[in-house]
């Protein structure tokens, strides 16, 4: 499924990181809103798809469309394939040992949970605990907040600084044999601070923890390579890697993926059933119950396909030198504060202007053709920290121009001249 853009070759690379050529194959990038160019500032929500997964979508659809796995005719066998050859893709990208350790899901949210429950739940005592940090999205603190309710588990939360930053000293403080798991995002959706997430996960280990990692911000950004890092978990969506809604990601140690009960009862995880007990599927289908999301595994492995050729090194560099652009032109603008300013940083500006509510600012901008943005960003104790109830969020992805920065800049000063 190599079908996401031509090779990238000595001969056809830039001696600089060719943006309009990525831009070029996006569809939805080249509209008007409101009879302006769009400038698509809320890739940290989602991103934009290329035309190379949406033509992998489109022809399964058109060419390949059975249910996968128990079929024995031709389509049935081509789904199969096409789904499975998915798997390897999501493998070999995030560098997993084996197969059985790449489990599809809905997306993060739901990943996350079958931790919570099949992981979790089944194997804490009262009192087991659960790190977690003050930067989480909601959907890495509900869970585990459920559990505290239903089970008795303590959830400990490592407090940041002024900048955003992980207070490493505090997180040490916090760990205890008590420790049943770390659940840490790799780059926060509302700062967008890079948390030190190895040294993180060493420490845990040492105190016999395990360690899930929300990489649903990370995934599009940086390299990622679990054995690497040695995590036990890691967890990421499609659609904020320029694949379908609806589809994600479950990396997990084989041998604890063994040992954890399955999180859903229905088709496909089984091997036996009767009324007198059932017998469960081997990995990874013992954690995938039910008809899955074809489409949109497809489609994941050919965003996958098309970032891979990119190169994810390119991409971080290109989007930390744009950061870079965009930190220096909002910070010019009078009156703005810029929330979140962690020395390790990636993709995000989340910003305040004095005397403009953030709805008030996404409203004027949209109706000059600039998408961010606005709100609580699904991380409340982050803006309670900070002293606000919401914040404006420019999201920036590889295919983001400084021409979209400058934009984005003469339309907050238009916005301001109207609302103050």
């Amino acid at each position: 499924m190599n079908n996401a853009i031509e090779p990238i070759t000595k001969a056809t690379m830039h001696s600089e990181f060719d943006v309009n050529r990525y831009r070029a194959e996006f569809p939805a990038l080249h509209q008007e809103i409101s009879g302006r160019p769009l400038v698509y500032l809320d890739n940290g929500a989602s991103t934009q798809k290329p035309q190379a997964v949406i033509d992998a979508v489109e022809s399964f659809y058109a060419h390949d469309y059975a249910n996968v796995h128990r079929g024995i005719h031709t389509l049935s066998q081509r789904a199969t394939d096409l789904f499975e050859a998915a798997r390897e893709t999501v493998r070999q990208f995030i560098n997993a040992a084996s197969l059985e350790e790449v489990i599809f899901t809905s997306g993060t949210t739901e990943s996350i949970n079958l931790v919570a429950h099949s992981f979790v739940r089944a194997n804490l005592q009262p009192g087991d605990e659960v790190i977690v940090s003050m930067m989480e999205h909601h959907s890495n603190i509900v869970p585990w907040q459920l559990l505290e309710q239903q089970v008795g588990l303590k959830v400990r939360v490592i407090p940041i600084n002024e900048h955003g930053e992980l207070l490493f000293d505090e997180f040490l403080k916090l760990l205890s044999p008590k420790t049943k798991l770390l659940a840490i995002t790799q780059l926060s959706n509302a700062l967008g601070t890079i948390t030190p997430l190895k040294a993180m996960i060493d420490a845990a280990h040492d105190v016999g923890a395990k360690v899930l990692v929300d990489g649903a911000q990370a995934i599009a950004h940086m390299e990622v390579d679990v054995q690497a890092l040695d995590c036990d978990f890691y967890a990421f969506s499609g659609h904020k890697l320029f694949s379908p809604t609806g589809v994600g990601v479950l990396y997990g140690k084989r041998a604890l993926l063994d040992a954890m009960p399955p999180y859903q009862g229905g088709g496909e995880m089984i091997k036996v059933v009767s009324f007198e007990g059932t017998e469960f599927n081997e990995l990874p289908h013992k954690f995938e119950a039910g008809t899955p999301n074809i489409a949109g595994v497809i489609g994941l492995a050919s965003g996958i396909d098309y970032v891979t050729q990119i190169g994810l090194g390119q991409i971080a560099a290109y989007e930390h030198a744009l950061l870079e652009y965009a930190t220096a032109k909002l910070s010019a603008i009078d009156g703005l504060r810029i929330i979140g300013t962690a020395k390790d940083k990636a993709s995000i500006l989340s910003f305040q202007i004095a005397g403009v509510h953030a709805s008030d600012l996404g409203t004027l901008l949209d109706h000059q053709g600039v998408a961010i943005r606005v709100g609580h960003h699904c991380a409340m104790p982050v803006m309670a920290f900070f002293g606000v109830d919401a914040t404006a969020r420019a999201s920036l992805a590889f295919y983001n121009t400084r021409e979209d920065i400058d934009a984005l800049v003469d339309a907050i000063q238009k916005a301001i001249s109207m609302l103050t």
